[in-house]
């Protein structure tokens, strides 16, 4: 698997976008919130977000093809669905609210050629209309058969009390590291106990990267990593606004990249940052919460790039992956925005050099 733990900066190459509502074996192409490439194969694996709403939860295989320019094209060569342990296809929310995932990110792992794949579970809380589904990482084979599952540390079950993960803030971001023996996963927002949600102003909002033994599946250590303030105040003042982490990516020697996504209604792009964290000196927190708590380190961060100083619009980036080398043998990553199946977003592949 590539690793640059050397890593100092980015050089961008290029972008291309996907064709709204592009037609691809009778399924709708949109959503794609998470991207890995086999660089054996020459293959990426991207994951649609759909909850089974336009067809059954699934993930698409593509080959992308670049230039010295850039990323010249793409062409989508399959699409299998994810399937439930007894076979079938996920129901969406009409016919099984109870079952209905939230597909968000997709890993490939060239040691045992089966993927892993995460959902943010649904947590509704109302009166006369309660869903409590517990986000999963699954693990199944490349014609999507399932195969397995991680179980879940205790504090990242669903609630109906003020407990846990937030509702649409769960398991966003996925990535193998030591040679696939090891698995991260991000909490894209903080948990209720880890204190409140990023805001206009820093007010120590912090999320998860949990570590799992790939081998055993148990969860070996959970990290707290700070989240910026959100990057732009909404118009109107009341309106949404968010900032968290949707992907993560292991850079070798204890570092990963960490993506933060900034949006605010009134504005149509994202703000992206990127950043190099190191959590080798990070506290254990798995048997903490972090409300009120100082008594830990959280993982170490540093700026690689604010994708506003590119100058272009950015879209609501939530995946990334390595590419392929480039003829100068430097290393490339791929960046891909989902694009919620709405005619007024896109679906943005964007690709950059890597310097060591």
């Amino acid at each position: 698997m590539q690793t640059v733990p050397g890593l100092t900066g980015v050089h961008y190459l290029g972008e291309y976008n996907v064709s709204y509502n592009m037609n691809f074996r009778n399924t709708v192409v949109g959503g794609l919130s998470g991207i890995d490439y086999d660089a054996l194969h020459n293959e990426y694996y991207l994951i649609s977000d759909d909850r089974s709403d336009n067809n059954p939860a699934r993930f698409y295989t593509a080959k992308i093809f670049f230039t010295p320019a850039g990323i010249d094209s793409m062409n989508f060569t399959g699409v299998q669905n994810m399937l439930q342990p007894n076979g079938s296809v996920y129901p969406n929310k009409k016919q099984d609210r109870l079952h209905t995932p939230d597909p968000e990110d997709i890993r490939y792992n060239a040691a045992n050629g089966m993927l892993v794949w995460s959902s943010e579970g649904e947590r509704i809380v109302r009166a006369k209309d309660t869903v409590l589904e517990d986000p999963s990482i699954n693990l199944i084979a490349t014609n999507g058969k399932y195969v397995g599952s991680f179980p879940l540390p205790s504090n990242m079950h669903m609630h109906a009390t003020e407990q846990g993960p937030r509702q649409n803030g769960v398991f966003e971001g996925l990535s193998f590291a030591d040679d696939y023996k090891t698995l991260f996963v991000s909490v894209e927002e903080p948990l209720y106990e880890d204190g409140p949600r990023a805001e206009l102003t820093d007010n120590n909002a912090f999320i998860r990267i949990l570590k799992f033994n790939t081998k055993t599946k148990k969860n070996t250590a959970q990290y707290a990593y700070k989240l910026e303030p959100v990057a732009h105040a909404p118009d109107p003042a009341t309106g949404f606004k968010v900032n968290g982490v949707p992907d993560i990516l292991s850079i070798g020697n204890n570092k990963l990249l960490v993506i933060e996504r900034s949006f605010s209604t009134g504005r149509a792009a994202c703000t992206i940052k990127v950043f190099i964290t190191d959590y080798s000196q990070a506290t254990d927190i798995s048997n903490q919460t972090l409300k009120g708590n100082q008594n830990f380190i959280p993982v170490s961060k540093k700026l690689l790039m604010n994708m506003d100083d590119l100058g272009i619009y950015i879209d609501n980036i939530e995946g990334v992956c390595f590419g392929p080398l480039l003829p100068n043998g430097h290393k490339t990553l791929l960046f891909i925005s989902d694009n919620n199946f709405s005619e007024i977003q896109k679906t943005q592949l964007m690709l950059f050099e890597l310097i060591e």
